[in-house]
């Protein structure tokens, strides 16, 4: 895996978007749309979504929804959605068989500000499928319920913990990949193995529980996709930070590539 020299300044998603830019209109499988504009304080801001489309595989596309920055003091996960972007133009068949849709930034005021809430100083991972008034929430939940995802991953990083962990909300599937992905990740990053993780019961780096509010599929999908969030220590370095994410959403790939194999010859 090989990673861009240096990162920029997330706070500015220009920069941010730069090398994608680069490659938009050269590469056929990378395409950028707007998910949704609002306004605050006289100002525009907007939230944008990347589709990743991989060499076909035999069988329909599997959708999958990526997501980081819902908390603005949280780039570590924004930098590596754009580096597993990139990654994939390189080398577009570790991508084979999906359409991926990337949203690397789900707060732009919190990720301008530097803090975790939005300008409105709302915790938004609190607030999905709550009724919330927050312009960012809405646009997420129908973006949610348009695509109907088959899985979703969501990205965070916690400057309370010293290594990687993630959620699983108790699910056996979840369970089934956030294990190996963590493992392709553990090559950069020590686990987090202790008994109490945020609050909640752990174990080798596995919350089954989870807050409420936090950004998953709607309610109503039937049947749910697959959940994970994936953790990094908001202390360890910026690239190392990546570099591990990077290698967990490439096992989560991989792995659920082979789930749906071993499904179709059931």
């Amino acid at each position: 895996m090989v990673l861009s020299a240096q990162f920029p300044d997330t706070r500015d998603l220009r920069l941010l978007y730069a090398p994608l830019e680069a490659l938009l209109g050269r590469s056929q499988e990378l395409v950028r749309g707007l998910l949704g504009k609002f306004s605050l304080g006289g100002r525009d801001y907007e939230i944008d979504g990347f589709r990743f489309v991989g060499p076909y595989a035999g069988h329909d596309p599997i959708h999958l929804g990526f997501f980081a920055g819902v908390h603005g003091d949280e780039p570590a996960g924004c930098a590596a959605l754009v580096e597993f972007l990139l990654a994939l133009v390189r080398e577009p068949k570790r991508a084979a068989g999906y359409e991926l849709w990337v949203y690397p930034v789900v707060n732009p005021t919190g990720i301008e500000d530097g803090t975790r809430e939005n300008r409105a100083k709302k915790d938004l991972n609190r607030e999905f499928w709550r009724g919330s008034s927050q312009p960012e929430v809405k646009l997420i939940e129908a973006e949610l319920r348009d695509r109907r995802f088959q899985g979703l991953i969501t990205l965070h990083s916690d400057d309370t913990c010293d290594g990687i962990y993630g959620y699983t909300h108790g699910r056996t599937l979840d369970e089934a990949l956030l294990r190996p992905a963590l493992l392709a990740a553990e090559r950069l990053l020590p686990r987090d193995c202790r008994e109490t993780i945020d609050g909640f019961s752990a174990k080798e780096g596995m919350i089954s529980d989870c807050f409420k509010g936090v950004l998953s599929a709607p309610p109503e999908q039937k049947p749910q996709p697959f959940d994970l969030i994936f953790e990094t220590p908001a202390k360890a370095p910026f690239k190392d930070q990546v570099a591990a994410t990077v290698a967990a959403l490439d096992s989560v790939i991989a792995n659920y590539r082979g789930f749906i194999a071993h499904a179709q010859n059931l």
